[in-house]
């Protein structure tokens, strides 16, 4: 038997991904990853004018901006791999922020060029994504815990049909037929 298939008159069924706690930690790092991508092309594009590097580097967080995007995609499509990726791009995320957060703030002295928003508006938005990003990597560390992947065979329809409150019953009790 190969890895993914069942037996004849078999399905896969993964039961993990039916619990509440896994939909709602997988809505939870989906959110995160679109809220972090928002406020990186918000980062990025209001300061294009000024980063340091000129356009080289908002095109790189435009990159990093497409693979969140795509990461929120396969955590949709219940993607195991890509939870672990998305705790270390958390991370490299936060030490990004943590250490340009700063130059924000320090560009209100004369001879600065004045960004598309103002500077100091977009030093809060680098604050900001350092939170988002502590409680993405939070959420997709508790994700790679709840074992997405564990499958196991079920005969075929037996997930699909709740029991009647007639068959319950059992076979020995038959309805009484009515006069």
């Amino acid at each position: 038997m190969a890895i993914g298939e069942a037996r004849p008159g078999y399905e896969l069924w993964r039961p993990n991904r039916e619990k509440a706690s896994c939909q709602t930690t997988r809505f939870v790092v989906i959110l995160l990853l679109l809220v972090s991508v928002a406020l990186m092309l918000i980062i990025a594009l209001g300061g294009w004018e000024v980063l340091n590097g000129g356009a080289r580097y908002g095109l790189m967080v435009i990159a990093f901006s497409a693979v969140y995007l795509l990461l929120a995609y396969m955590v949709f499509k219940w993607s195991r791999g890509a939870i672990s990726l998305t705790v270390a791009l958390a991370v490299l995320t936060i030490i990004f922020c943590a250490v340009g957060a700063g130059s924000w703030f320090a560009r209100d002295k004369p001879g600065f060029t004045e960004a598309a928003l103002p500077a100091d508006l977009i030093g809060v938005f680098v604050l900001i994504l350092i939170p988002v990003q502590i409680a993405l990597a939070v959420a997709a560390a508790i994700a790679v815990n709840q074992e997405w992947h564990v499958e196991e065979e079920r005969p075929i329809g037996s997930g699909d049909e709740q029991p009647s409150a007639a068959s319950s019953a059992g076979p020995d009790t038959a309805a009484a037929p009515s006069a």
